[in-house]
């Protein structure tokens, strides 16, 4: 595929971090590339520069393409498929596909792709660790932004060989255009409602994810929850090997939890992995996503103890239950992104006693009854801020909870949190929400909180 590349004539839509990978990737391999991008010069000031130093044309402040004599049409994520400059793409007959796609057609090495609503990045990251414990080059990539680890799919693609494996997160967005997408090892962790406010339905939302199994064959290994049944459902008429895990049941092929111990069976063998206790990611929705990963590493050939090194030795990734600081005896935990409705469920869950819950942003849609359910069960106090906090509160005072602040900003946020929290509290940002009414995005969210938190007495200890 690489060669058929070669004074190809690709247009890009999106000038961001995906788009200017791709654009990079397409013009080493000799294609000739125009990027295009709706918002103004004035916006993209260093988007363009990086543009002219990677020696790519960038069209900017327009909603058009020029279609004659495209051979390929390549979008990034953040753009709706329903957007015009797609929809006319495919009425002129141009091929339209994703940076995923792409990345795979160039791929030398196997990928193993992680998606589901939550926990995909950690679950990534925890599998590249494993593969790097296993002696292997490992790229970890894809959908992944955790403060300096942020490499495009298609970038770790050109780069990796046929010796190394990429361990890939894969959004929902980047699997809407797909074609030949083939993970040698796949795993949909869960599904539960998120992004309402980009497809029409929930069930459309569940057959995206499932995508990440359609172009699979018998040799390939799909990897599933079994204590999610729309992930379960999503293996039902795969082609490929599934392997289920779960927290709760004995499964027959696939890795769960026996007493104490993470076990792993498959073709009627049985191994112990590791003891629970050895995990040092906390609650039981990372012990899915160390089993998810579990499955993943020795499906694809990694040995057993390559897995206990990793795993035991793991602690996570920034803004998912990171450990900031303690503050005379209160615990400050950055979770920002936590995102939706579930994520914001497991994480006081995770939590498990007296929390100071910061939350609010813009809301994405679902159902609210796990926000108000934990609130009730888990928080000391709730605190609000950005565009949902209206909502937010309406919907948790209706249910009779009435432990409610509001603040204007994130600072203010942890101040009132540090004046209500006492010893042995924990003062958790579970957003629920998106970011961008008041940040760029989850990470500089995380990174105010963390600041915040710093700038509190001096009897804070760094953990």
């Amino acid at each position: 595929m690489r060669e058929r590349l070669n004074g190809a004539n690709v247009a890009i839509i999106g000038l961001a971090r995906t788009g200017l990978a791709a654009a990079e990737v397409l013009a080493r391999l000799g294609a000739h590339v125009i990027v295009y991008d709706r918002k103004p010069a004035a916006a993209l000031a260093s988007e363009i520069a990086e543009a002219e130093r990677i020696g790519v044309e960038a069209r900017v402040g327009r909603d058009t393409v020029d279609y004659k004599g495209l051979d390929l049409l390549v979008t990034s994520p953040g753009v709706n498929r329903n957007a015009p400059v797609l929809t006319q793409a495919v009425a002129e007959g141009v091929e339209v596909i994703s940076e995923i796609e792409l990345a795979y057609r160039i791929s030398r090495a196997p990928i193993l792709a992680v998606t589901g609503t939550n926990g995909k990045t950690t679950t990534t990251v925890l599998l590249g660790r494993v593969m790097e414990a296993d002696g292997r080059n490992t790229f970890i990539a894809g959908n992944i932004s955790a403060d300096e680890l942020k490499m495009p799919l298609v970038k770790a693609a050109y780069e990796a060989d046929s010796s190394a494996v990429i361990a890939a997160e894969i959004s929902t967005f980047q699997l809407e255009w797909i074609k030949y997408f083939r993970p040698r090892v796949a795993a949909l962790l869960n599904i539960s409602a998120d992004h309402g406010d980009r497809h029409s339905s929930f069930s459309e939302y569940a057959a995206l994810k499932a995508r990440i199994f359609e172009n699979q064959e018998s040799e390939d290994f799909a990897v599933v929850n079994r204590d999610n049944r729309w992930s379960l459902a999503a293996a039902k008429d795969v082609r490929s090997s599934v392997l289920q895990f779960s927290v709760r049941r004995k499964v027959e092929n696939g890795a769960y939890l026996d007493g104490g111990d993470v076990i792993f069976c498959i073709g009627g063998s049985r191994t112990k992995v590791l003891s629970a206790s050895d995990i040092l990611l906390p609650g039981s929705h990372n012990l899915e996503n160390v089993l998810a990963a579990v499955c993943m590493s020795l499906a694809f050939g990694a040995e057993v103890e390559s897995v206990r090194k990793a795993v035991s030795s793991f602690d996570g990734v920034p803004h998912r239950m990171e450990k900031v600081a303690a503050v005379a005896g209160v615990q400050y935990i950055n979770n920002s992104m936590c995102t939706n409705p579930k994520a914001f469920e497991r994480s006081l869950e995770a939590v498990g006693g007296s929390a100071v819950v910061i939350a609010g942003g813009k809301f994405k849609g679902g159902r609210m009854d796990p926000i108000v359910r934990s609130v009730k069960k888990y928080a000391k106090a709730l605190i609000l801020i950005g565009a949902s906090a209206d909502l937010f509160e309406s919907r948790v005072r209706a249910a009779g909870y009435n432990s409610i602040h509001r603040a204007d900003s994130l600072e203010e946020a942890v101040n009132i949190a540090h004046n209500i929290a006492s010893s042995g509290d924990t003062v958790i940002l579970a957003p629920a929400c998106a970011s961008f009414d008041m940040f760029q995005d989850f990470e500089e969210r995380g990174r105010v909180f963390r600041e915040s938190v710093k700038k509190l007495p001096p009897s804070a200890e760094q953990d």
